[in-house]
């Protein structure tokens, strides 16, 4: 399990990944979920909600940290 020191650098850089050049490149991430949301609905043909794209996302991380759970990119995007 993390360290409280490691748990606060991780939420750190999801902050700095959020609100930094990130945010420059993509926009907000509601914005961004929801134009994600509108081309997965014309996709799959049913509506999507930016909520669902977030936890979709979220999920993705999750399998991927069942491969790699030390991989800690995954662990701040969740964060």
């Amino acid at each position: 399990m993390a360290d409280i020191t490691t748990r606060q650098a991780v939420l750190d850089d999801a902050i700095t990944a959020i609100t930094g050049q990130r945010h420059t490149d993509y926009g907000t991430a509601e914005d961004n979920f929801t134009t994600i949301a509108e081309l997965w609905a014309t996709l799959f043909g049913f509506p999507v909600t930016a909520t669902q794209v977030a936890q979709a996302m979220v999920l993705m991380k999750i399998a991927r940290t069942m491969t790699t759970p030390d991989h800690r990119d995954s662990w701040v995007d969740i964060a």
